[in-house]
């Protein structure tokens, strides 16, 4: 029995209130989780929200964690649009920190100025590569891209460890599965002294506007946006569908790979195992937070790097256990998906008939 039924003009405004809508239950469902833990929920909410941005660290924090899943959310929306689901940015983020990493350590000793670019296009590469797989397995076998990019993102885990615990482990480290330091040539620059936040974020304040010309001028994101709402008249008018899911495999996994590269060769400063706290997962709740427009997912990787920020806070201040950002990142999907659901559908009317009216027409 069906309870649920397509309605007919969904409400493009409620669409764009639905994120503020999850966001909001977020907030009440957090609050309820704090009371049951005996925390005064306003006083979790001022060390969530608030805390973490009284310092000039905190901003730099704060934009050194937006910079990736911004980047890396701008990607999977290409993807998203045409229902091409990459979940796999996660392992093309790695993939594009191991080739930018490589770049590195084989140019270890070599100051010049060549290096740093040669590792951001190595990620770039390093991450187009994970994403062209799927692409190819999708193209050619019809393998579900959804389970093949997440099945890839644990191949890249398993390969980064291989890494850092054998051929590229640091010969005076410890004995720690780490590559060697980068050099300075290597590195992103600090911006300002005594902050971690470094040149790597121009790349995505490059990224954005590029983003929003290719979606709102370019033939190509037209192509992608009729394949993902109208697939039959995508293939009437002779867009290929081929190359929508290539396009989007492989540009999303491009922007994940210069993301890992900038992690890489930014705030970390070399090839670790704890090189992302889960970026590439938690992009796809940006990219959806943010409705799939670049702008939006700004705001929403914003909001997501006060998450990250405010779970560390929690830690300290709180004596909550680390996972809290991940519930918050949890809860904020499943509200969110919840929201767009009733967007798109309502509850179906039943027709209650009484014992006459049965018999009556049963007769």
């Amino acid at each position: 029995m069906q309870l649920l039924e397509t309605r007919p003009n969904p409400s493009r405004v409620m669409r764009w209130a639905a994120p503020a809508l999850a966001i909001l239950l977020t907030l009440l469902a957090a609050a309820l989780i704090f009371a049951m833990l005996g925390k005064p929920p306003l006083n979790a909410f001022h060390v969530f929200f608030i805390e973490p941005l009284e310092t000039a660290n905190g901003w730099s924090e704060l934009a050194l964690k937006a910079a990736p899943l911004i980047l890396i959310a701008q990607g999977l929306a290409l993807g998203f649009r045409a229902r091409v689901y990459n979940i796999g940015a996660e392992g093309q983020l790695l993939m594009g920190a191991v080739f930018a990493s490589g770049v590195a350590i084989w140019t270890d000793g070599i100051e010049s100025a060549w290096i740093l670019p040669a590792m951001v296009i190595a990620g770039a590469v390093g991450g187009g590569l994970w994403g062209a797989l799927p692409a190819l397995l999708r193209t050619r076998f019809r393998a579900q891209e959804t389970l093949t990019t997440l099945m890839l993102t644990y191949v890249a885990t398993y390969f980064l460890s291989w890494l850092v615990s054998g051929p590229w482990r640091d010969p005076g480290g410890s004995n720690f599965p780490q590559s060697i330091l980068f050099s300075d040539s290597a590195m992103f620059a600090p911006i300002f002294e005594g902050l971690r936040i470094n040149s790597s974020i121009w790349i995505t304040v490059v990224a954005v506007p590029l983003f929003w010309l290719f979606v709102s001028r370019s033939f190509a994101a037209y192509q992608i946006a009729v394949g993902g709402e109208a697939a039959a008249a995508a293939r009437y008018a002779g867009f290929s569908a081929e190359r929508t899911v290539w396009l989007s495999l492989v540009v999303s996994g491009a922007a994940a790979g210069i993301a890992g590269a900038a992690e890489a060769a930014g705030p970390v400063g070399q090839l670790t195992l704890s090189l992302s706290p889960g970026y590439g997962y938690a992009a796809i709740i940006v990219a959806w937070v943010g409705r799939l427009h670049p702008v939006g997912i700004v705001l929403a990787g914003l909001l997501m790097a006060l998450i990250y920020l405010g779970g560390e806070s929690a830690q300290v201040s709180m004596q909550l256990p680390a996972a809290i950002s991940w519930l918050f990142q949890g809860m904020l999907l499943f509200f969110l998906l919840g929201a767009d659901t009733f967007v798109d559908y309502r509850l179906k009317r039943r027709r209650v008939e009484t014992a006459a009216a049965r018999g009556a027409n049963g007769a």
